[in-house]
Formats: C-alpha cells, sequence, structure tokens
C-alpha cells in the first residue's frame, strides 16, 4: 500500500489552520469558538436538540450545555420542551438571531469568498472529496481508539 503521509500531513495542517482561523475570529469577538459553532448550527432556524449538535459537530455535550446555560442567562437561546421527549430543543431567541447575524456575517462573508476563490481553482468536487474523507475516516476511527489499544503509559514503557 502507497503511503499517504505527506498528503495526510499537508490536509491535517489544513484542517488545523482552518480551525485556528475560526478560533481567531471567536477571539476577536470575544467569544468562546464553540459558541460561534453553536451559532452556526443554529442559524439555520430550526431547534436542535443538544444532542443532535453535539454529534454533528462533535463538540462535547458538557461543553454545550456550559455555553447554552450561558447565553440562556443572556437571553440569546431559548429551551424548547417537547411532548416527545426528555431532551429540550435549542433555538436563538430574536435578540440571539440578531447576534447570531452580526457575528456569522463577517464569517460568511470570508467563507464566501474564499469558497469562490478555491471553486475557480478546483472545482465544487473538492467538497464532495473532503466529505468522502470525513466519512471514510469515520469509519477508520473505531480501531484506534478502541478500550483494547495501549495506553500512552504502555507506549513509553516499551
Amino acid at each position: 500500500m502507497d503511503s499517504y503521509r505527506t498528503e495526510i500531513r499537508r490536509f491535517v495542517i489544513a484542517l488545523n489552520r482552518i480551525d485556528g482561523m475560526y478560533y481567531q475570529i471567536a477571539k476577536t469577538f470575544g467569544v468562546k469558538d464553540n459558541f460561534v459553532y453553536l451559532l452556526y448550527a443554529l442559524d439555520d432556524g430550526k431547534p436542535h436538540s443538544q444532542k443532535q449538535i453535539c454529534d454533528e459537530w462533535l463538540i462535547p455535550r458538557t461543553t454545550i450545555n456550559t455555553i447554552v446555560r450561558e447565553y440562556v442567562q443572556k437571553g440569546y437561546i431559548t429551551l424548547l420542551h417537547t411532548d416527545h421527549s426528555r431532551e429540550k430543543r435549542i433555538l436563538l431567541t430574536d435578540s440571539g438571531r440578531k447576534y447570531a447575524q452580526q457575528l456569522l456575517q463577517k464569517i460568511y462573508d470570508a467563507e464566501e469568498s474564499a469558497m469562490a476563490d478555491t471553486i475557480a481553482a478546483f472545482d465544487n468536487g473538492f467538497i464532495a472529496a473532503v466529505e468522502q474523507f470525513a466519512d471514510s475516516l469515520q469509519h477508520h476511527v473505531p480501531g484506534c481508539t478502541s478500550k483494547n489499544q495501549e495506553t500512552e503509559d504502555d507506549i513509553l514503557h516499551e
């Protein structure tokens, strides 16, 4: 099997740079990066459960819970009770939607410009390729995170 270490390394570095840019944006606005991701998730106008957001965005449940509590107190988020589940649905309030639009619009503008540049260079097939890589990695990751794997102590003491 050919080694893809160089390509994977380049890809992971690019992903980390992208993640770092979202962190810097959040820091500039004085909010946590996971709050930006939560706003992003809620910006579709639909109520979402904490579990749904955690699963889709891979944000720890305790982190989402903390952010939701903080921003419910600030009046940006409301929790909706449903008859079918104990879990509450999260939705932006009117002031939360206004705040999200102000913050996210600057991000969306930068993303739109970056996407236009990228699609001009590579067409939109690169999105499907990245999604395929994510799906495939998600399929293969359980093999390296199982409880049977060596711990750091095992590796260091070999």
